[in-house]
């Protein structure tokens, strides 16, 4: 994607950790000459070799599942917080932007064999329901039930590229205060972009 110089972030460790936190993705690639893309949850793994990877599944009534070949090059975009930015709240006269958090990451293919899936599935269950009040696991589900794991296919993406923009205003030191200010009294997204915004004031 197009990242002015300004705005590239390049600190792996953040990267990695706004993808373990914004891990509900968008897994793009082309079909018969046109893009496709399904949202999942891609999860920042490792995999025997010690390599980054996003592991996920999509159903096998999607489309994309059978375009997904061994070693294809697929697309993987996760967004973070934005919001827009008036430029009202600027000291000096100047065009309305927008603020935001983005990575996009490349990577390569590998449909995961059947018991890989399984693992990857209880691995991502029991990540989620840390938070729930009365945790499920998998291994408490009938037969029945995880029959429908025959339904999707699992994958690994090993990680290619990664290309991040955190664009918040740099440029406008001066105007960050007010910005700030105007973003937190504003709803959840907005405050979401202030508190960016404040771990990179000096």
């Amino acid at each position: 994607m197009f990242i002015p110089e300004h705005y590239k972030n390049t600190d792996t460790k953040e990267i990695h950790d706004f993808l373990k936190n914004n891990s509900f993705g968008i897994l793009i690639n082309t079909i018969e000459g046109k893009p496709w893309g399904t949202h999942i949850p891609l999860e920042l793994s490792k995999n025997s070799e010690d390599k980054d990877i996003l592991v996920g599944h999509i159903a096998t009534a999607n489309l994309q599942s059978k375009n997904l070949v061994d070693g294809d090059e697929v697309l993987c975009i996760f967004n973070g917080p934005h919001s827009y930015i008036s430029s009202s709240w600027y000291k000096e006269e100047e065009v309305p932007t927008w603020n935001y958090i983005a990575v996009h990451v490349y990577g390569t293919i590998k449909i995961q064999t059947s018991e890989e899936l399984l693992r990857s599935l209880h691995e991502l269950v029991d990540k989620y329901e840390q938070q729930s009040e009365h945790p499920i696991s998998l291994n408490n589900m009938s037969k029945k039930t995880m029959r429908q794991v025959k339904g999707i296919i699992g994958f690994e993406i090993e990680i290619n590229d990664i290309q991040a923009v955190n664009k918040l205003s740099q440029g406008r030191e001066h105007d960050h205060q007010k910005i700030i200010h105007e973003l937190d009294n504003q709803g959840s997204p907005e405050k979401a972009v202030a508190e960016e915004m404040k771990k990179r004031m000096p």
